[in-house]
């Protein structure tokens, strides 16, 4: 003990002496902080194995629960709820407590919300609205926590100030600690649980309670994995199936990306679900700090479409050239669309912290809920004989109603005439208290019957009852059933995806296998391989994945005409050629690529070529062309020219030939000097001559007379053919023009091109087709490598007569209108055989000029539909 002299002045002038209690400040210290780390493990970060709920969520639900406030109830203002809570329940700040009433109201934080929230509640990027401004009542779900707390299903424990009582657990009928999780930091622990599938779970339970033997591998056939809120994809199932036996283990999390065109020049990565408790705002500018520290590569744009009608939705545009499946890696390493999980079960467990896995947890959690169904079984048999003994009562005093009236009338005071009856009647003391406490309308006859129906249905009730209480079998099945129910009313459809690695197509691991079979680095940019580009006659556009051939098997195929077919490479050039005489540069990396099991008519898989290439009223496509070859174009006014590739480099369209007024561009491809040029006229002439005839002339050039024209004749097609092709074949279509639309689908001949004689530049030619009555000049001609294809505008497949015609033959009549003419798909490329050598990439030959070639079986899949 000490002394110490408190200061004087001039009115307390005495001393006064204090004890001072000499302490280890060490050992001091050492208390104190585990009186706080046992508050903080008990009683705040920690939740409770049985109901899942940490003591603030706890007393949350169940004052809400007493304040009335139901589903089919009116919201109330959170700041109501959180001031009872606070005021009777739990004594520390209102912060704490709004925030986990948000949390509980967040449907993107638990996989069951437990809250019906109504105002802004807060989202993964912007925090809730003070608790002023919404309002909150208590969601469907979390009836099935709180139900049964009038029954003696759980204990109760005083609160705080010893003023009420309060729960100690909730009763629980679903496992709401694996179903929506949960996380915390304690004194030493902490915990972090992933949501899970409601309908997994409990299916999962009922099993653990049919066979209570279940190891974990049967468990696990029940639940997978985590289910999370915003679903997203799981990433390799080692980590999880570590948590579900040891409690602890980590997997990864990562966005669902789809590839998709955005337009017909631009793909795009779309996210519609992003990793656990990730927000789109973090997403969008993790990649914007990426991109300008030069890590992620490859994006042009990046545009935040999420709304609350559609969800969420972030478009990232991909520049061309570069391979969207590589800028998708990149996003996964250097953005949080792909992030890890670590699951560290700890929870409370008869009041101690213990890490459990999945068997454990579901062994608690059925464990606590068989224990609050007898206890409630219990709690309604006592209710059920405590009635019925009443009934018996009643009923005894009903059969000999006057007597007991006139007892009860003759009695001095209350307690005599419950003496009375008790002697009288045999009654018990709460009998006979219940007897004098009737009302006279009880006392007819249709009560009697009533009583003597309530008392049979009692004692049915009763029988069932106790056989749930002495039947082991009976309870189990009974709490079996009652989850069954549950996952009825609350269970959905799983969300995350789970991946036991990560995803990739068989022939992409293929390509990207090294030498001894280990996966090589995704490369960025699409690499500079061989392809083709292709034009239907019906205005598609596509390019093939690789340089092999087209291919069909035999047979007529229902697909769309090709009029232009060019083999080149990926990163290339073309020149698209326009009937007014304009030249457009493409690159092919633009072009969408033609799915392997694509279906035509129409290039399934490709776009109009409208949409990909702006065209002015009255203009048409008429092909692709290399940018490093010379090609033929015949306009309709029969000139000729064949242009030089001495293109502008700054430019990205411009003109090839210089037309005269009216005139149009019918026909154009590459031309050697070994091959022949055909014209073919609306008046049925045609000439054939060597393109050696034509000279070479610049883009500005209006080109020289290709052909003759009678008065009022045209050029309907112009073609490029190799004289040495033997199945060369020319098809005519004649019709008339006074016949109305519709009413005649006129006359077609096919004839092998060997029969027209060369001629010229700049004759008359030889007549093609000899019109028959009603007949004045050809709809449809082509010329090219057979056998030809025929379909109408819509790329519905003709039929052309199968035998060959001669030259100054007249047609076959026909039974469907023919509105296109073009080779076979395997017409369309060259062959091995034939005399023709295929073009080296990036030059090319058009389908009206390139001769057959057998192809593998490998992409025929690609061009053969059905026969008609």
């Amino acid at each position: 003990m000490a002394k110490r002299q408190r200061p004087t002045d001039d009115i307390f002038a005495e001393d006064f002496t204090e004890n001072i209690v000499e302490i280890d400040v060490s050992h001091e210290m050492e208390g104190s902080f585990l009186e706080y780390a046992y508050s903080v493990i008990y009683s705040r970060a920690l939740p409770d194995a049985r109901d899942g709920l940490k003591p603030v969520q706890r007393r949350i639900l169940y004052m809400m629960s007493e304040m009335g406030l139901r589903p089919d109830k009116g919201h109330v203002k959170s700041a109501r709820v959180v001031g009872e809570v606070m005021g009777k329940l739990h004594p520390h700040g209102d912060a704490a407590i709004y925030d986990t009433m948000v949390r509980m109201a967040q449907d993107f934080s638990l996989r069951l919300p437990l809250i019906d929230g109504h105002g802004n509640f807060g989202s993964l990027d912007d925090g809730p609205a003070a608790p002023r401004y919404t309002e909150a009542r208590l969601a469907a779900p979390a009836l099935e926590l709180t139900g049964n707390l009038d029954e003696d299903v759980v204990d109760f424990v005083p609160n705080y100030d010893n003023q009420m009582m309060q729960p100690s657990v909730l009763p629980a009928a679903y496992p709401n600690l694996l179903v929506n999780g949960a996380s915390g930091i304690a004194v030493g622990m902490a915990t972090n649980m992933a949501p899970h599938n409601l309908g997994e779970v409990i299916a999962a339970a009922r099993h653990l309670i049919a066979h209570p033997d279940a190891t974990l591998e049967d468990v696990m056939a029940y639940v997978p994995g985590p289910d999370l809120p915003s679903g997203g994809r799981i990433v390799g199932l080692s980590g999880i199936r570590d948590a579900y036996a040891t409690g602890r283990g980590t997997f990864k999390t990562r966005a669902k990306i789809a590839v998709e065109q955005l337009s017909p020049r631009r793909v795009g990565l779309v996210v519609t679900e992003l990793p656990y408790l990730v927000g789109p705002e973090k997403v969008v500018e993790k990649i914007k700090d990426a991109i300008n520290a030069k890590k992620l590569v490859g994006i042009s744009d990046l545009v935040d479409l999420t709304d609350r009608k559609h969800g969420l939705r972030l478009v990232i545009e991909v520049k061309n050239g570069f391979n969207p499946a590589a800028v998708m890696a990149q996003l996964y390493r250097y953005t949080p669309m792909e992030d890890s999980f670590g699951i560290n079960n700890v929870c409370l467990v008869d009041g101690q912290p213990q890490t459990l896995g999945l068997l454990e947890l579901l062994q608690v959690f059925v464990t606590h809920r068989i224990e609050v169904v007898r206890r409630r079984t219990a709690f309604r048999l006592g209710k059920k004989r405590d009635r019925l003994h009443l009934v018996e009562g009643l009923l005894v005093a009903i059969l000999d109603i006057d007597e007991v009236i006139q007892l009860i009338r003759s009695s001095d005071e209350v307690a005599a005439a419950r003496e009375r009856l008790m002697a009288v009647y045999d009654l018990s003391e709460i009998q006979a208290d219940y007897i004098l406490a009737l009302r006279l309308r009880q006392l007819t006859r249709y009560s009697m019957v009533e009583l003597e129906a309530e008392r049979d249905e009692l004692r049915k009730e009763i029988a069932a009852l106790e056989a749930i209480l002495g039947s082991r079998e009976l309870l189990h099945e009974l709490v079996s059933q009652e989850l069954g129910e549950v996952a009825t009313k609350y269970a959905t459809p799983r969300r995350t995806v789970l991946l036991e690695s990560e995803a990739m197509a068989p022939s992409l691991a293929k390509a990207l296998a090294g030498p001894k079979g280990k996966a090589a680095p995704l490369a960025l940019e699409i690499a500079d391989d061989p392809c083709w580009v292709l034009l239907s006659a019906t205005g598609q556009i596509a390019r093939t994945a690789t340089a092999d051939p087209l291919v069909e098997t035999g047979g007529r195929s229902r697909h769309d005409v090709f009029s232009a077919v060019v083999k080149t490479s990926a990163r290339a050039e073309i020149g698209a050629l326009t009937s007014l005489g304009r030249m457009l540069r493409l690159q092919v990396v633009d072009m969408p690529v033609l799915p392997p099991t694509a279906a035509l008519p129409n290039l399934a898989g490709g776009v109009a070529a409208k949409d990909f290439i702006t065209l002015t009223k009255g203009e048409t496509l008429i092909g692709f062309v290399p940018l490093n070859t010379v090609f033929a174009v015949g306009t309709a006014a029969g000139v000729v020219k064949r242009v030089t590739p001495d293109y502008p480099l700054n430019r990205d369209e411009w003109e090839y030939i210089a037309l005269k007024p009216q005139d149009r561009v019918v026909g154009a491809a590459v031309a050697a000097d070994d091959d022949d040029l055909v014209f073919i006229t609306q008046g049925a002439q045609l000439l054939r001559y060597s393109a050696a005839n034509v000279r070479a002339q610049g883009r500005t050039a209006g080109g020289m007379a290709g052909i003759k024209l009678g008065t009022g004749d045209a050029v309907l097609s112009f073609t490029v053919v190799s004289p040495a092709d033997p199945s060369a074949v020319v098809v005519t279509v004649a019709g008339g023009t006074q016949a109305l639309p519709g009413t005649t689908s006129g006359s077609a001949k096919v004839t092998a091109l060997a029969e027209y004689p060369a001629k010229g530049r700049a004759t008359a030619g030889v007549r093609a087709h000899r019109f028959l009555k009603g007949e004045d000049t050809l709809l449809v001609s082509w010329a090219g490598h057979g056998p030809a294809k025929a379909s109408t505008a819509t790329g519905v497949v003709r039929t052309l007569p199968v035998e060959h015609g001669h030259r100054d033959g007249s047609g076959v009549a026909l039974s469907a209108a023919i509105e296109l003419i073009g080779p076979s798909v395997n017409g369309a490329v060259p062959a091995a055989g034939t005399g023709a050598q295929a073009p080296e990439a990036p030059a090319g030959r058009p389908a009206t000029s390139s001769p057959q070639a057998p192809l593998p079986a490998a992409t025929q899949d690609a061009f053969e539909l059905p026969t008609e």
